[in-house]
């Protein structure tokens, strides 16, 4: 904290003592009866006219005319203009203002009117300091240290920017139609261990913690879905999850490494119904919170219309590279493929990461409008169902827009032999140093030697979806506190 704001810190904790003195305690306040709403008085302005409301929020300017003064009180649906008069307060409460600042917390009873140039504003009748700011509201909030700060102090960024805010009430809409939509197909929400014993579901690092009473380490989940085929296979057909899930990964514009994610199961379905799921769902959820289906992103325009696009993964590349797509299926020859493209190379680096950085490289950005990139080499797909025409595929989609993945989704690989080989083979890839292949779960192997009938998954970013209805490019944007490195 600078010297200047060391000092005006002092002056507002003398302010607050002089309150004191004066038997206005802002911090002795419990509650006030609010009548309105900032944005209720304005919508019912011709019903309220003349009429006594109540009105409480935070003092984002005060603007003194010797005996009257205007201030603009702003609460969680906006601001509203209040006009402080001597002759209407009364000496005592009007002297009030003089140890009032901006970011204080006011009550505020009176009538509504309008001023000469037509702003509907309350006539305050009676003023109460229901809490005091110590520290300054910035001035500006702008450049890219103070972008760092935004994110630190979530609080401060949600005071002095409304846009921020109204994207956090966005997202909050979201999740509601997310939940409407999949309730009215009859979905059922349901909750599935936040730490588990072994950590599944996805290919992914893990956090590790561990139980005291129990003596057994335990691990933040990655991904509810192996929970969530186990409710399939005890006989719940159509389920959901809107989670938490944790992954031990680097932070980044689209990366943190806590996040919002949907993942929902169907009985008797494949990936192509859960594809056709997954475009309503969006445009649903787009047309419900955007009031349409078309909304720009960065300064692309995009339509959700469905349906969207569909591309094999293989395809994709060879679209845009050039190449045999059979290359993308060895290895080697990936391996090969990606020193022609100046990609990273190392015999280190798996079929999966190969196939991957070049996808990443030269498809995804270009993928702006809706598409399902599908039918993905079983090597990097364990958790999915083989192409009954070709074994060497799975039927797996990702969803694409604007460039980005907003999801995963595959037909359920519910063959028990098929999915110990697979974890097998994951295991061994894990034994040679691979951290994020996918371990041996014999649980869930067991749940499926029950039997589980044939079905459809899929899992939806919900905070990268956020990002494109509001068109935010970082997911720090959509995450209210995201994780950051510690302040130097």
């Amino acid at each position: 904290m600078s010297e200047e704001e060391h000092e005006l810190v002092r002056q507002r904790r003398l302010k607050l003592e002089h309150l004191r003195e004066l038997g206005h305690d802002p911090f002795a306040v419990t509650r006030f009866a609010r009548t309105h709403l900032a944005q209720q008085v304005a919508a019912d302005y011709h019903d309220l006219e003349g009429r006594r409301v109540a009105v409480a929020g935070r003092l984002m300017s005060l603007r003194m005319h010797g005996k009257a003064a205007f201030g603009d009180l702003a609460d969680i649906s906006g601001a509203i203009q209040v006009y402080f008069k001597l002759d209407n307060l009364g000496a005592q409460a009007f002297g009030l203002l003089a140890d009032v600042d901006i970011g204080d917390f006011l009550g505020v009873e009176g009538g509504v009117m309008t001023t000469r140039t037509g702003e509907i504003t309350v006539a305050a009748e009676r003023l109460q300091v229901l809490a005091k700011s110590l520290r300054p509201l910035p001035a500006k909030w702008h450049g890219l240290r103070d972008v760092e700060t935004r994110y630190r102090q979530r609080y401060v960024d949600l005071i002095v920017n409304p846009e921020v805010r109204r994207a956090f009430l966005v997202r909050s809409h979201v999740i509601r139609e997310i939940r409407r939509f999949l309730d009215a197909r009859g979905f059922l929400e349901v909750e599935t261990p936040m730490m588990q014993p072994i950590p599944g579901g996805a290919a992914a690092r893990p956090f590790v913690t561990h139980h005291n009473a129990l003596d057994m380490d335990l691990y933040l989940r990655v991904a509810p879905e192996l929970y969530l085929k186990r409710l399939i296979v005890g006989g719940f057909e159509k389920v959901y999850e809107i989670n938490r899930s944790f992954r031990n990964e680097g932070v980044s514009a689209r990366h943190n490494p806590e996040f919002t994610m949907l993942e929902a199961y169907q009985a008797y379905a494949d990936y192509n119904d859960m594809m056709k799921l997954v475009e309503d769902l969006i445009a649903h959820v787009c047309g419900e919170v955007l009031g349409g289906l078309s909304l720009s992103y960065q300064g692309q325009q995009i339509d959700i219309s469905p349906p969207w696009r569909r591309i094999s993964l293989l395809d994709a590349i060879a679209e845009h590279t050039g190449a045999d797509p059979q290359r993308l299926v060895d290895a080697n020859s990936a391996r090969a493929l990606c020193r022609g493209l100046g990609l990273p190379a190392g015999e280190e680096l798996r079929l999966s990461t190969l196939v991957n950085n070049i996808f990443e490289a030269r498809v995804e950005p270009r993928l702006i409008q809706p598409t399902f990139v599908v039918d993905y080499p079983t090597a990097i797909s364990p958790l999915a169902k083989r192409k009954p025409d070709n074994p060497e595929l799975v039927e797996r989609f990702e969803p694409f827009i604007a460039g980005q993945e907003l999801g995963n989704a595959f037909t359920e690989l519910n063959d028990p032999i098929d999915q110990r080989r697979r974890f097998e083979q994951q295991g061994r890839e894990r034994a040679a140093g691979d951290e994020e292949a996918h371990p041996m779960d014999e649980d869930y192997v067991r749940a499926l030697e029950y039997g589980m009938p044939p079905a459809g998954g899929l899992g939806i970013g919900i905070d990268r979806l956020v990002m494109l209805l509001t068109d935010s490019p970082s997911i720090r944007d959509v995450i209210l506190f995201p994780h950051m490195r510690p302040a130097s």
